[in-house]
């Protein structure tokens, strides 16, 4: 039976303990069982919200994605540079990393090939919001020169995600949170 303080709000309580799983084990790493056992539900009531992992899985995909792109338009929203907005988007990584979690979207690509087709879909979605996120803003300061780089600025920002997606996973390989840090540091500098 449900706790009484899981009643108002389940949904977001099943996503919020689905997103802390997925971005420590991975989508094929947790199951309904474990959100039950976390929230001291029944994988009933999970089922009554989200009637199929897919569903959950696509579900906290579109919230994440929503997320992300609200810290992004808070960022532009701040009226800094362009050199502070990719300091400041590098954070958004390096505060998940803090929080012994990886990138959700990351962990996702990571399993790409066994995921459900609409969750696919959604990584697919997040990246390219991202990427394209990242070109407007790498353009604007190669117009202003403040930063630099060879190329166009959909294939730098493909460069900047896809490094600091490896730093995350090789940093959490090592324990050192560290490694990511200074590899941050190093593709913001390449820019410089």
């Amino acid at each position: 039976m449900a706790s009484a303080s899981l009643k108002s709000g389940t949904p977001q309580k099943i996503l919020d303990s689905a997103e802390r799983l997925l971005q420590v084990r991975g989508y094929n790493g947790f199951s309904y069982a474990d959100i039950a056992t976390a929230l001291r539900v029944t994988k009933a009531s999970l089922h009554y919200h989200f009637p199929s992992k897919a569903d959950l899985g696509r579900r906290l995909m579109q919230r994440y994605t929503q997320n992300f792109l609200a810290a992004l338009t808070a960022i532009d929203s701040s009226g800094a540079d362009a050199r502070e907005k990719l300091q400041r988007y590098v954070s958004i990584y390096s505060d998940v990393l803090a929080n012994n979690r990886m990138c959700l979207c990351g962990m996702l690509a990571a399993e790409y090939a066994t995921l459900p087709k609409p969750i696919r879909l959604e990584v697919i979605r997040f990246f390219d919001a991202n990427e394209a996120w990242l070109a407007g803003v790498l353009d604007e300061g190669r117009q202003s020169k403040a930063v630099h780089f060879a190329g166009s600025a959909i294939e730098a920002a493909r460069v900047l995600i896809a490094g600091l997606e490896g730093a995350m996973m090789l940093a959490r390989s090592y324990g050192e949170a560290a490694r990511f840090e200074r590899t941050g540091r190093r593709l913001l500098a390449e820019l410089a």
